[in-house]
């Protein structure tokens, strides 16, 4: 007899604790908006009066889940929040169709040791799932993060028609609270997109950008890949990489979802951690990588895809006339034996592709980005924008903000394709 997915995926992956959904009792949803919040009262009901703003008739399709969660050794600050977060939808009306989770309350805290964004991410997706049709669809959003009207009708839209089994959405990260913070979220943004545009030009089927709030998947595909992970940070990163590897990502168009610009000591990296360094140490703190490290990856990954019949030792051969750092890069990364052993295991050029890919994925590409940038030292945003630009085949505005405009509206789906 032919096993259940889901009821495998509930059995041996799904997120095992004291936790359960209480609110809308409702099933074959189309959809899951999953919210995790930590000390977010005052931003979490603009961001569901966001979503209120939908269709009607799509918002009674979806599952709204909220996540008020903190670790056992958070702050008092931060649980008195998640009390009045707790109390406040416990007694809210509307037109969502509303569920959260206590992960706040005696007994149902995350752990110190391994509580986090991703483990409330988790969570929340998890018990969504039982809840859906079987062609529904999992989203992701933030406390802090606003949605448009259209948001709702543009998922359903893009599942609808695209075989990939994952999307990341559009994002625009609201205004600054100030001068200082809206150039740090400038300069932010400007980073994240120099680099997914270094990627695209280099031929990298991981050229999108990993922001939390802006990716959805479908149940299926969250099955085949098996779930969400529980990382404290950096879950989204793993969890888009996962996606790509095992169901594929293709960009969403028709909406934007726009991710608060806030500095953040919460977890290590990311967007508000990287805020907090712009405003205490300086612009010049947040540096890009040059255009060469974007050319070397796309002349590496150009001749593994050319040039599949060559043995590893070759590949090694071409991958050092590139660039010495490359070949020392593959070596540590034990590509030879890799190689030899895709090569044995794919019937065909396509599949070792595939295969070369799932080894040489999102992380060792940044690494190996970072690996070059020892050798062209990583620089401000106007040494690295204009020629990347020039390497792309796009004349560069003179202005930053201008240069982060027309990286958006490139990297609109319309525009540019992953």
């Amino acid at each position: 007899m032919k096993k259940d997915p889901l009821a495998s995926y509930l059995a041996a992956r799904a997120v095992a604790g004291p936790w359960r959904l209480e609110g809308d009792e409702g099933r074959g949803f189309a959809g899951c908006v999953a919210i995790p919040a930590l000390g977010e009262s005052q931003r979490l009901f603009a961001t569901l009066a966001s979503l209120a703003a939908n269709p009607p008739q799509l918002l009674a399709r979806f599952l709204v889940v909220v996540v008020v969660n903190h670790r056992q050794d958070a702050s008092a600050a931060e649980k008195e929040d998640n009390a009045r977060t707790l109390a406040r939808l416990r007694s809210l009306r509307g037109p969502l169709r509303l569920a959260l989770v206590d992960a706040a309350g005696e007994g149902l805290e995350l752990s110190a040791q391994t509580g986090g964004v991703g483990l409330a991410r988790k969570i929340g997706l998890d018990l969504a799932l039982p809840r859906l049709a079987a062609d529904g669809v999992l989203v992701c959003l933030d406390a802090d993060t606003l949605v448009e009207p259209d948001y709702l009708p543009a998922i359903l839209a893009h599942f609808a028609v695209n075989g990939a089994g994952g999307a990341v959405i559009p994002f625009r990260h609201q205004a600054g609270g100030g001068p200082e913070e809206e150039r740090a979220i400038t300069l932010y943004e400007l980073y994240l997109r120099h680099y997914v545009l270094g990627l695209h030009q280099a031929g990298s089927p991981y050229a999108f950008h990993n922001v939390g709030s802006a990716m959805a998947c479908t149940a299926r595909a969250y099955l085949k890949m098996g779930g969400m992970n529980s990382r404290r940070a950096g879950e989204d990163f793993y969890f888009l990489q996962q996606l790509q590897r095992t169901a594929g990502i293709a960009q969403l168009g028709g909406t934007t979802v726009h991710p608060a610009a806030r500095s953040s000591h919460r977890v290590p990296f990311g967007t508000g951690r990287s805020i907090a360094r712009i405003l205490a140490e300086g612009e010049a703190s947040q540096t890009f990588y040059r255009v060469d490290c974007f050319r070397i990856l796309g002349e590496w990954l150009a001749l593994v895809a050319e040039r599949g019949s060559l043995t590893a030792g070759e590949l090694m051969a071409g991958g050092g006339a590139i660039h010495p750092e490359l070949a020392r890069f593959l070596a540590e990364a034990g590509f030879e034996q890799v190689w030899e052993r895709l090569r044995q295991n794919s019937g065909t050029p396509k599949r070792l592709l595939e295969a070369f890919h799932g080894w040489f994925d999102a992380l060792k590409t940044v690494r190996l980005v970072h690996r070059l940038s020892l050798s062209y030292t990583r620089c401000q945003a106007c040494e690295a924008l204009p020629p990347l630009l020039d390497f792309c085949g796009i004349a560069a505005p003179e202005a930053e903000s201008a240069q982060l405009q027309l990286l958006r509206e490139l990297q609109h789906p319309n525009k540019i394709s992953n």
